[in-house]
């Protein structure tokens, strides 16, 4: 752990025998492998930080929802506030009631998967989010497009379901040429890749953007003097509030990427 307690110790190289302020790199979301399984599979610092970022968001989840009561308890309360503001705010924000409620646990599941995973970047000792590697992200996204593409389907059927996105309907029909592309890479391309890449470019903004100014106040602090010292004290006033701002886009990214799964299930549902 490094002396800011905040930044991944191969961010913050200061007193390294060659002095100077080192930056934060790409390599950081690279690591290297903790274990190697067959030359094909490895599991790095990214993946443990996910497998505890899961373990324990299902344990919050068991612990708020086991022994539910009429008259909830402070964990129970918790829980039932996270899963009714998704419930509220989101599904039916974006569909009917009833698509609302079967579509629930889907959208919980990515909301908090997302936030849990999110939230690992400003956390001591983790201090990265998985979610700054596209592997995840990307799945979330394909997970997504399955389920608004399948309800379209289940809604309208297949064939009807391809017309209404692929033909809209009052364009005359030699537009077709040109908007059929258009619609089809719109629906069936951007939608996942925006989602994947959203996601990815905020949370490696948010890391670098951290890591930046924990290591500029180890140095200022550690190997500068005089007035740099004290140059040192704002730039880690900056670092404390990027922090609480980081938290609030690990949650702000997470309810992006939920609410954008739900509207396009609730437009896969509509007719067109």
């Amino acid at each position: 752990m490094s002396p800011t307690g905040n930044v991944p110790s191969a961010a913050l190289a200061v007193n390294d025998g060659e002095g100077g302020m080192h930056m934060p790199t790409l390599e950081e979301l690279f690591p290297a492998p903790i274990w190697e399984f067959g030359g094909w599979f490895e599991f790095n610092r990214l993946d443990l930080i996910r497998v505890i970022a899961t373990a324990a968001l299902v344990v919050a989840i068991v612990l708020g929802a086991r022994r539910a009561r009429l008259v909830p308890g402070r964990g129970q309360s918790t829980f039932e506030l996270a899963v009714g503001f998704v419930h509220k705010q989101i599904c039916e924000a974006t569909m009917p009631p009833a698509l609302a409620r079967k579509y629930l646990p889907f959208i919980a599941t990515i909301f908090f998967g997302v936030l849990a995973l999110n939230i690992t970047g400003v956390l001591p000792f983790f201090n990265i989010s998985s979610n700054g590697l596209v592997a995840v992200p990307m799945i979330l996204a394909v997970a997504a497009w399955v389920a608004f593409v399948s309800r379209g389907i289940k809604a309208h059927g297949l064939g009807h379901y391809l017309a209404d996105n692929l033909f809209p309907k009052g364009a005359p029909k030699w537009m077709y040429v040109v908007l059929t592309p258009m619609e089809f890479l719109s629906t069936f391309i951007l939608r996942p890749v925006t989602l994947t890449v959203r996601l990815m470019a905020n949370m490696i903004a948010g890391h670098f953007l951290l890591t930046t100014f924990f290591v500029m106040t180890s140095y200022l602090v550690v190997e500068s003097s005089g007035l740099l010292k004290g140059l040192g004290l704002l730039t880690a006033v900056a670092s404390l509030v990027f922090v609480v701002f980081e938290i609030f886009i690990a949650g702000l990214q997470a309810f992006i990427f939920s609410m954008l799964t739900s509207v396009y299930i609730g437009l896969a549902s509509e007719e067109h």
